[in-house]
């Protein structure tokens, strides 16, 4: 008994000594995260794809950059800021981007309508209605219903935040791409280096084979809204030289927000969290998922290794990914390897996103 007490206190003293350097020493490097949106406010899932990245320890979020897809740019970045100061975290940079896609316009878009048939959700350009309308210019921010921001955006462009902070990480820097690629086409344009200097990319889109859902079941949540805005800009990410590309197309319609899950959230009450059950949309946590699995790849339960690109003919499938094995891919095409996730471990995603949503802001480096 007493030769064990004695090695204890030997133990302990080593572990005392030697504790701050080997806690360092195992102490795993913080998940670099830039994540780059539309921005549609005051709720729904683009917002709340931000909660992961807010919520984990171990994430430093670098920044947010914001592009014209769901909504316009600029009423996008000021539902953000507004967002973030709600959530206790208005330290985090917001960058603003690209107004505009790089080819597509209101025109086109409703031309494409004419010949092909509607586009059920045609975000800043008339939303599920009527693309008749609306303006070729982005018009100024109206009211916001939650409150303007008092913060304001850095004085940086978005592709060029994205290019400065990855080139400051080498790397290190996960980009999560939840909505129409046109910040990561312009930096890519930019600097051709930009990609492969990123760790992973991990984005919402790729749906595959959708066609009877969208001819039976709910064809807005079948339509792939963030290559369809920006087909071009798509394409020159997915031919860009990344390390890693990962895909969440057809497995991101798996949980939606419901009354049932936003009570479970909103049975912490917070600023945040009443902010949430007051905005709450009945829509698929697309975005979200997109950032937790980004931050925990561990959810990920089957996924398939595919080489895929965007279809920029002018035709029906003008917007749409198309995906091939690798005995089967276009050579020469400059075709990138992508993960697409098939599924993943959904009551442990929904677990970790009412954690996440009930966050108590912490201080980040």
């Amino acid at each position: 008994m007493a030769e064990w007490t004695g090695w204890r206190v030997v133990a302990a003293m080593v572990l005392a000594t030697s504790g701050p350097g080997l806690g360092a020493a195992r102490a795993a490097p913080p998940i670099l995260v830039i994540e780059d949106n539309d921005f549609l406010g005051p709720g729904g899932s683009d917002l709340q794809s931000v909660l992961p990245l807010l919520a984990h320890p171990s994430v430093r979020l670098l920044g947010l950059t914001v592009a014209t897809g769901d909504g316009w740019e600029n009423a996008e970045a000021a539902h953000l800021l507004r967002f973030l100061e709600v959530a206790g975290r208005p330290d985090v940079p917001v960058a603003e981007g690209a107004v505009y896609p790089l080819v597509n316009s209101v025109g086109r878009m409703a031309a494409w309508q004419r010949r092909f048939g509607p586009i059920p959700w045609k975000g800043a350009w008339g939303g599920t209605g009527s693309i008749d309308g609306t303006p070729e210019r982005e018009p100024a921010v109206g009211r916001l219903d939650e409150g303007a921001p008092r913060i304001r955006a850095v004085a940086e462009p978005a592709a060029s935040f994205l290019i400065r902070e990855v080139h400051a990480h080498p790397h290190q820097v996960t980009i999560v791409e939840a909505g129409p690629m046109t910040n990561l086409a312009l930096a890519i344009r930019l600097d051709p280096g930009f990609a492969a200097t990123a760790r992973q990319l991990v984005f919402m889109g790729g749906l595959l084979d959708r066609g009877m859902m969208a001819a039976t079941g709910n064809a807005d949540w079948a339509s792939d809204f963030n290559l369809i805005f920006d087909p071009e800009a798509a394409h020159i990410v997915l031919t860009a030289d990344w390390p890693r590309i990962v895909s969440l197309g057809n497995v991101s319609d798996a949980v939606t927000m419901t009354p049932a899950l936003m009570d479970r959230i909103a049975a912490v009450p917070t600023p945040l969290t009443a902010y949430l059950k007051r905005y709450a949309a009945p829509l698929p946590l697309w975005d979200e998922m997109a950032s937790a699995v980004a931050v925990d790849p561990s959810l990920v339960t089957r996924s398939v290794e595919t080489y895929m690109d965007v279809d920029l003919d002018d035709g029906v499938d003008y917007g749409h990914a198309h995906v091939w094995n690798a005995a089967l891919a276009p050579r020469g095409m400059g075709l990138r390897p992508v993960v697409v996730v098939q599924s993943i471990d959904t009551g442990r995603f929904v677990d970790g996103f009412v954690k996440d949503a009930q966050f108590t802001p912490h201080p980040h480096p």
